[in-house]
């Protein structure tokens, strides 16, 4: 399916972030994240997708100018390869110019005969038991759920940036 930028702003708007790590992106490290999406398939009244997996996100390399020719999705689909031209065509140059690379894996995908409120409900409560401080809950659209990762990936840089860009004055890399 070829998405259209209306189609990428919708599920970006349509994407709710109900649960996000305490951490945030390293700036000298590789970070790991855990990810439960929920979306609701259109044809299947009552019934909920879950999708979790890890997202990794490496270290940025050297800040540079040309910074968005690194933004790569290892794992990802044809939709994170859209995303990423809508990104460019819409994002903030500044957001992206040390470069990064993401990475999906371990995706595994289950069904739920019920209510999305009441698989909500269950998995945050599993969250709080397990205690886990890099996971996330997210619920988006079934059929743009890639783009949805990539929302809550891009919202974990920008909550990051001002911390990266610290940690480089701070070494002296800027």
């Amino acid at each position: 399916m070829a998405l259209t930028p209306d189609d990428i702003s919708f599920a970006l708007e349509m994407t709710q972030i109900l649960h996000e790590p305490d951490r945030r992106i390293d700036t000298f490290g590789t970070t790991n994240f855990h990810f439960t999406l929920l979306t609701e398939p259109m044809d299947e009244i009552g019934q909920v997708r879950i999708r979790e997996g890890r997202m990794e996100a490496q270290r940025p390399a050297i800040i540079r100018p040309e910074g968005y020719e690194d933004l790569l999705f290892e794992g990802f689909g044809e939709q994170a390869d859209a995303f990423a031209q809508w990104f460019r065509e819409n994002g903030n140059l500044k957001f992206l110019s040390y470069g990064f690379n993401f990475a999906k894996q371990s995706l595994s995908e289950s069904q739920a005969h019920e209510p999305i409120e009441q698989v909500r409900d269950r998995v945050l409560e599993d969250f709080r038991i397990a205690g886990d401080p890099s996971r996330a809950l997210l619920v988006g659209m079934d059929d743009t759920w890639e783009i949805s990762l990539l929302k809550f990936t891009m919202d974990l840089i920008g909550q990051s940036l001002d911390i990266n860009l610290f940690d480089f004055q701070r070494r002296g890399l800027l």
